[in-house]
Order: C-alpha cells, then structure tokens, then sequence
C-alpha cells in the first residue's frame, strides 16, 4: 500500500472537467502551510514552467478504466489502452502536468496552463527542467495524438466540453 499526502490543492481556475483550451486557465497552487515553510520553494521563482502530480479527485472509482477505448469516444482514433493515453479515468487517477509558473507569492505558486481542476489535490510540485526530457528529435506519437492534443492548450478560443 501506498498512501500519499497531498502537498496542496489548486485554488481557482476551472470548477469542471472540460477537454482542450486551458493555455489561457490561470490558477494557484496552494502549498500546506502546516507542513511546509516558505523556505521550501527558495529559488522556484528563477525558473519558468513546473511539473505538477496531482489526483484526479472528481473521478469516482467505478469510472476507472482499465482496458482499450477510443479517446474522447472518437470513432475516427484507434482503440488505444489505458496506458497509451492520458485520461482522466486512469487506474490511480494521477494527473501529471507541466505548465507556467506566473509568480511564487508566499506558499502560493501561481501558474498558467495547468490541467487540473478547483480542489483537485497537489502531490507533487518540481520545477521544470528541460534536461529532464527528452531531446525533441527522438520523440514520436501517432496522428490521433496530434488530432486530440490540438486545441488543448489553445488560449485563444471559448472552452468546449468534448467529453471524457
């Protein structure tokens, strides 16, 4: 067994699920001021983005799927499993996100891009260091991937609820 203690929660931001547009969702991440001092994010200003872990908290167990499906119910993609995709209804319900980090005010990250919901607990915070990732040339992914992930980070548009 693994038991996890969240580190904070995002505060603000979106209050629902909705699939694609969220360059333009601004929210903070609030760090537990009973655990943690403001020495524990020193030096996290000097750096752009972070990588947050986080639990998707609105997912109820008997959501969790396991085995193959069409993202998004798209009958145009391929049926791909659980761990070929990104979705929300995965078996821990951990949500794994990079976005930007605005502004460190106190215990407070205050960040843009972030896929993660109102009250949706914070597990883990890390700056994010491109020597971390993987050199950009060696990456691939099939076409359905490009197709879904286009408009998710849009900024530039209303948000639409594609679904799950």
């Amino acid at each position: 067994m693994i038991a996890l203690e969240p580190v904070g929660v995002v505060v603000g931001g979106r209050a629902e699920p909705i699939d694609d547009d969220w360059g333009g969702v601004e929210a903070v991440i609030r760090l537990d001021g009973v655990s943690f001092a403001t020495d524990a994010v020193r030096g996290l200003a000097d750096f752009s983005h972070l990588v947050v872990v986080f639990r998707f908290h609105l997912v109820e167990e008997s959501e969790v799927r396991t085995g193959a499906r069409r993202p998004r119910g798209n009958p145009d993609w391929p049926e791909v499993g659980m761990f070929a995709q990104r979705a929300r209804m995965r078996p821990n319900r951990l949500g794994v996100s990079a976005c930007a980090l605005l502004g460190v005010d106190g215990l407070d990250l205050r960040v843009r891009g972030l896929d993660a919901i109102d009250g949706s607990p914070v597990l883990d915070v890390k700056p994010y260091m491109r020597e971390f990732e993987p050199e950009a040339a060696d990456v691939r992914q099939p076409a359905w991937a490009s197709e879904l992930m286009h408009g998710y980070y849009r900024a530039d548009r209303p948000p639409t609820d594609a679904g799950p």
